[in-house]
């Protein structure tokens, strides 16, 4: 099968290019798996990827940044999405050429606007698999709107909670297109997991408002009033970097609360510590959860839409608050530090229960889709109508859009008819 994943740009740093590295890594052994990168600002990615996927990038910032087409804001990609600034003619024209001559079984898109652009112009000859990696709640009104009108012409679309599945289909109502839950999966551990016996806290991610580090830390100066021989240790960089310093100062925490910077690989770091932190508004998945229990570290965290209530089993392998309760996360935190043996029996069920995460349980699920989308007989797909059909189709979906989008449906009409698609 020839996988392709349509991605923003994979020499970045995030969760998303994280879990499209896994899961591109992870199908490799059987299939032969491209990653397409619609920007690139540097050499090498960030991240290591296997030399078997292949990652082609499709606009270079380094050469391309000025480029004409590149200073005309997009027509295609949805105004509403988060990204679109970044977004330009250029990247039109690119994600578009690449999607016409694509030899793909399998395209998958992982984001919204990304996912507009497959379902407008990905050829009907392909699965076509959208994927969000937020949640629908997560967007705005008008964006969804956007997405509401284009999504029609997915063949499928993946959340990584049940609980935002739900969300889809309660909401949005796309009729032909498949709704499934695809969680981001973790790859196996190499190192020994931790032994619960070190006194060290580990969180991880970027620092950023909804992250909440802040709450960790105030959390943590009840922790330290009780136990001040204990770190917390907060591994990421972003925004917040000076101010949670600055907090770190005030409260007389510099000896009990480190920024440990960006940590690439992260698990070394994760299997030095004995419990695992995370305190968010809002969490999509929880990544860093996932990682923490795998490396054999329960974890305390907030019980924030969506993800953390799906990976942690409260009281079991970690332990789940409410949200934006400092005293709450302290409590927890303090349970499991006052009591060895609880630590040590939650941190061996993390590492069991963790284990449904592992690629090699996510991949198939991934090509139980993907198979199931390319059976004979299907090969228009759901979603896709020909012929007239798609001309209405197109016609209609290009409303979620800018006025602009026209051209792309009417490129899409076009090449359907010269193809007898």
């Amino acid at each position: 099968m020839k996988i392709r994943f349509l991605i923003h740009n994979a020499y970045g740093i995030g969760g998303t290019i994280t879990t499209t590295f896994n899961l591109a890594q992870g199908l490799m052994e059987r299939h032969d798996v491209e990653i397409v990168s619609v920007l690139r600002h540097r050499q090498r990615p960030n991240y290591t990827l296997d030399p078997r996927v292949r990652l082609r990038p499709l606009v270079d910032l380094r050469t391309e940044q000025d480029h004409p087409l590149h200073l005309k804001p997009a027509r295609v990609f949805p105004e509403a999405e988060y990204r679109y600034r970044q977004y330009s003619q250029l990247t039109d024209q690119r994600i578009e050429e690449w999607l016409d001559g694509t030899d793909a079984d399998v395209v998958i898109a992982t984001r919204p606007g990304l996912n507009v652009h497959l379902a407008l112009q990905g050829p009907r000859r392909i699965a076509r698999v959208g994927q969000e990696h937020l949640t629908l709640d997560n967007h705005s009104p008008r964006l969804r709107r956007a997405l509401r009108r284009a999504y029609p012409g997915l063949n499928a679309l993946t959340t990584v909670t049940e609980a935002d599945a739900r969300v889809y289909r309660r909401k949005m109502h796309l009729p032909g297109v498949r709704l499934q839950c695809l969680p981001n999966s973790v790859p196996d551990p190499t190192l020994p997991v931790a032994d619960s016996s070190s006194k060290i806290v580990i969180a991880a991610g970027r620092l950023v408002p909804v992250k909440r580090f802040d709450l960790m830390i105030e959390a943590f100066a009840r922790v330290a009033a009780q136990h001040p021989d204990w770190q917390l240790r907060i591994y990421g960089s972003g925004e917040e970097h000076e101010r949670l310093r600055a907090l770190i100062e005030r409260l007389g925490l510099y000896d009990n609360v480190l920024l440990m910077g960006a940590a690439t690989p992260i698990e070394a770091e994760w299997v030095k510590g004995s419990i695992g932190l995370a305190a968010s508004n809002f969490e999509p998945f929880g990544m860093t959860i996932v990682e923490a229990m795998r490396c054999g570290l329960p974890v305390v965290s907030t019980d924030c839409p969506h993800g953390p209530a799906e990976i942690i089993q409260d009281g079991v392998d970690g332990r789940l608050t409410p949200v934006g309760d400092p005293n709450a996360l302290a409590a927890a935190l303090l349970e499991l530090i006052n009591d060895d043996s609880l630590r040590r029996r939650t941190g061996q069920a993390a590492v069991r229960n963790a284990q449904r995460f592992a690629p090699a349980l996510v991949v198939r699920q991934a090509e139980q889709l993907f198979d199931s989308l390319l059976e004979p007989g299907t090969g228009e797909g759901a979603g896709a109508p020909s012929g007239a059909g798609l001309c209405r189709t197109l016609t209609s979906r290009s409303h979620a859009l800018k006025d602009g989008a026209y051209v792309a449906a009417g490129n899409a009409l076009r090449r359907v008819r010269s193809s007898g698609r």
